[in-house]
C-alpha cells in the first residue's frame, strides 16, 4: 500500500436550503444526484466498517502496511457520510423520502452480518467502490453535467469525486492481501452492480413521483441525453464497468488524473484536516 490519502475539510455553505431543482432548474439530474446522495450515508458507513473488519483480520506483520492508507481511506469517506447527511436534511424537508438508506441496512443485516466474513465485506466495498470511481471519472470529465448549479453544490459533487478517484485502490487492495479470490471478486462485482442500478433507479424514479416531474417530457429528453447520449453516463460507462472482470484489473489502471487536478487547483476550498504520516 503506498497511497497516500489527505483527510480534507470541505469549506461550503451548507446551511443554506438547497433549490428544488438544485441541478440547473432540471429535474431529472436533480433526482440522480438526489438519489446517489441518499445512499452514501449508509453505503460510506458500510465501507468503513468493511475497511476496519479487513485491516483486523490481517496478519500482524501485514497490516502496519495498510493501517496508514486505511486510516486517510475512513477519514475522507466519513467526511463524505457527513457531508451528505447534512445535504440530505434539505432533500427530506422538501419532502423526498430515502427508501435507498434502508434498502442498504436491510442488505447489510440479512446477507454480511451473518456470514461476517471480512473478505465478503471488503469484496462488496471493492465492487462499490470501483462504481463511485467510473461516476467521479464522468461527472468531472463532464462538467454539463452539474451546469447552471450554485457553485457550492458544484464543489461538494466535484469535490468528493475527486476523492473517490484517490481511494479507488483501497478496498480492492486489501481484499487481495486477505486472500480473496477472482471467483468471488467478480461475483460480488455482478451482485453489487445488479443492486447499484436497480436502486439508483428506483430512488430517482421515487424522487421524480415525489417531485411532479416524473411524467414531464422535459424529464425524459433530459433523462436520454444524461444517460444514453454522446457523452450519457450509461454509454460512457459500459468499458470501465468491463474492465473490473478482467483477471489482471487493478483499479489504479483507471485514469485519476482529474480529480488530481481538481484537488490541487482547488486545495483552498478543502483545506487538510489530517495529512499522511
Amino acid at each position: 500500500m503506498t497511497t497516500e490519502l489527505t483527510v480534507r475539510r470541505l469549506s461550503i455553505d451548507l446551511d443554506t436550503p438547497v433549490p428544488r431543482h438544485w441541478c440547473g432548474g432540471d429535474a431529472f439530474r436533480t433526482a440522480l444526484f438526489n438519489a446517489l446522495s441518499m445512499s452514501f450515508p449508509a453505503g460510506e458507513q458500510l465501507f468503513i466498517d468493511s475497511v476496519k473488519k479487513g485491516l483486523a483480520a490481517l496478519p500482524a506483520e501485514r497490516r502496519e502496511a495498510f493501517g496508514g492508507e486505511v486510516q486517510g481511506f475512513i477519514g475522507q469517506e466519513a467526511t463524505h457520510r457527513r457531508v451528505h447527511e447534512r445535504f440530505n436534511a434539505h432533500l427530506a424537508a422538501q419532502g423526498l423520502v430515502n427508501h435507498w438508506e434502508r434498502r442498504i441496512a436491510a442488505r447489510r443485516k440479512r446477507l454480511l452480518e451473518p456470514v461476517n466474513e471480512p473478505r465478503a465485506w471488503v469484496g462488496v466495498t471493492a465492487a462499490t467502490e470501483h462504481w463511485t470511481a467510473i461516476f467521479a471519472q464522468h461527472l468531472l470529465a463532464h462538467p454539463w453535467l452539474l451546469q447552471g448549479a450554485e457553485p457550492r453544490l458544484v464543489a461538494l459533487w466535484q469535490w468528493h469525486s475527486a476523492e473517490e478517484l484517490e481511494h479507488r485502490s483501497t478496498a480492492f487492495d486489501l481484499y487481495r492481501a486477505l486472500g480473496g479470490n477472482e471467483k468471488w471478486r467478480k461475483r460480488l462485482f455482478r451482485i453489487v452492480s445488479f443492486n447499484f442500478v436497480l436502486d439508483t433507479a428506483r430512488q430517482t424514479v421515487n424522487n421524480l413521483w415525489r417531485d411532479g416531474t416524473l411524467f414531464k417530457p422535459g424529464t425524459w429528453a433530459s433523462a436520454w441525453r444524461t444517460l444514453f447520449g454522446r457523452e450519457g453516463l450509461v454509454r460512457c460507462s459500459v468499458k470501465p464497468w468491463r474492465e473490473y472482470l478482467r483477471p489482471t484489473f487493478h483499479p489504479q489502471q483507471g485514469d485519476g488524473s482529474g480529480g488530481q487536478r481538481w484537488l490541487a487547483a482547488n486545495a483552498a476550498l478543502v483545506p487538510p484536516v489530517r495529512q499522511p504520516a
